[in-house]
Order: C-alpha cells, then structure tokens, then sequence
C-alpha cells in the first residue's frame, strides 16, 4: 500500500524545528551572561583587563568567594538583603489582598475613589519623590532606620500588586462566600480561611515581583541608610570600590551571590506564576 505524501506535516515540522531554533538561540542570549559572570567572578584582576573578556579564567580563584563573605562583609549585607526583602514582600502581600479584597467584594461608597487612588500611584516616577520622602523620614527620625526601606518598598509595590490581584479576585465564584455566609463564618475569616488560600497561586506571582524589585533596589537604600549595619548586598558592592584599587574578581562573586536568590526563587516558583498569570488575565 502507498504512503501518501502529506505536504502540511512536512511544513509543520519544519515550523517546529524553526520555532525551537529561534527559542534555542534566544535562551542562548539569555543564559550565556549569567555564564561569564560566573566565570568573570573567578578571574584575577590582571586576568580581567590582560585577556579576553570571553577568555575562561587561567586558575579559578575560589577565594573570591571567600574575601566576598569574609572581607567585604556580604554576610551582613545578604541577611539585610533577606530579612528586608521578605518583611516588604509579605506586608505589601497581606495589605494588598485586605484592599483588593474590600474593592472586589464588599459593597460600599467610596470603593471605585480608593482604587483610582491606587491606580494613580502606578503613574508616579518612584524617584521623583526621593527629596519629599528624605525630608519626611528625617522629619520623624527614620534616617538610618531599616523601617524607611521597608514603608517605601511596601508603599511603591501596592498599586502593581493591587492591580494584578484584582483580576483573580473578579474570577472566583461568591458561591463559596455566600455558603460561608449563610453558616455565620465573620468577614475575617471569610478572608484569611477562604479567599486568601485560594489566591495563592496570584499571590505567587506578585511575591516574586516585589521580590526582584526589592532585591535589586538601589537608590533608596543609597539615600536612607548611612552605616553598614543596615546595607544590603546591592549597595554593598561598593566596598570592594576603594580610590587606588579595585578587587574585581570579589564584585563578580558578589554579583554571583546576589542573583542565586532570586533564580532559585524564580525556578521553585515558577508553575505557580504561570498558573496566577493565566487565571488573572481571564475573567469570567
């Protein structure tokens, strides 16, 4: 018997392996800079002006690492990074959902007011408010005070966040509300026991976008805080910046360091960011 010719199946083949091709070379691009920096980090400084940036590294200095953790004081600087970042993440979470929640189902005068006032804050340069917000925090003695970080983090995140838990929260069925309702369950518990587990997987989404701004955020933490006690990692790495020398090598290990957080983040997380996308972007 002869096997017919499919013109289609040869042209949807070719369509994948084209498709899988641009992807390839895309991921390229996409995973080769976090390569050289891992390289870059165990180069000597001879090695990174002397040889080619693309050159691997003669003798992997380890010890980079090591003057990183030990010399420049990144151990400090991480848990500030930690701590900071997780109190901002679940305050702007938990104050976020109580708003989204109130906008979404509960029925009262001024609820479309209070969101267009959240929504104007996305239309406000963050830094642009850097001079009124300094004066402010030294007006009540927070300068130097890892509070003034973690208030404007929590301030500048909500109306993103709001904006992305709204979706989901038009999405879930009031049926549920409604039975809880109907069996004396308080408005409290309506909220903590059965909405907000069920928006876990939105809840995700925007706990690793917090998570990413808040880590790598610089100019605030610049301008707030003075002594070290109180620094994260990215203002940190200008310790190894002095006048006369420069210890590259420990600033590429730094920078190594500093992004292993936020990729193992990212990577454990990532199933339920796709999940709090998909069921956010569609309503009904």
């Amino acid at each position: 018997m002869e096997k017919t010719h499919n013109p289609s199946n040869v042209s949807g083949k070719i369509g994948y392996a084209l498709l899988y091709l641009v992807l390839g070379i895309i991921a390229v691009f996409q995973v080769y800079p976090l390569i050289w920096l891992v390289l870059f980090s165990l180069k000597s400084n001879r090695e990174v002006f002397n040889a080619s940036p693309f050159a691997l590294p003669a003798e992997p200095r380890w010890e980079n690492y090591v003057n990183a953790w030990t010399q420049g004081n990144i151990g400090l600087y991480f848990f500030n990074s930690v701590w900071i970042t997780i109190v901002s993440v679940v305050l702007t979470v938990i104050l976020a959902s109580l708003v989204t929640f109130a906008i979404t189902r509960m029925v009262w005068k001024l609820n479309k007011l209070v969101l267009g006032l959240f929504m104007i804050g996305l239309m406000i340069p963050v830094h642009s408010t850097l001079i009124p917000l300094f004066s402010f925090f030294l007006s009540i003695n927070l300068i130097d005070n890892p509070l003034a970080i973690i208030l404007t983090y929590t301030a500048f995140n909500l109306p993103l966040t709001i904006m992305i838990l709204l979706g989901f929260y038009y999405t879930l069925p009031r049926e549920v509300e409604e039975a809880a309702v109907i069996d004396g369950c308080s408005i409290h518990r309506i909220f903590f026991q059965i909405t907000l587990p069920m928006t876990m997987p939105v809840i995700s989404t925007t706990g690793i976008i917090n998570m990413i701004y808040n880590w790598n955020e610089f100019v605030f933490i610049n301008t707030f805080i003075r002594s070290d006690h109180y620094r994260t990692l990215t203002v940190g790495i200008q310790s190894f910046i002095g006048q006369y020398a420069t210890d590259w090598g420990a600033i590429g290990a730094t920078l190594v360091i500093s992004i292993l957080p936020i990729l193992i983040a990212f990577f454990i997380l990532s199933n339920k960011i796709v999940e709090g996308i998909a069921a956010g972007a569609v309503k009904g």
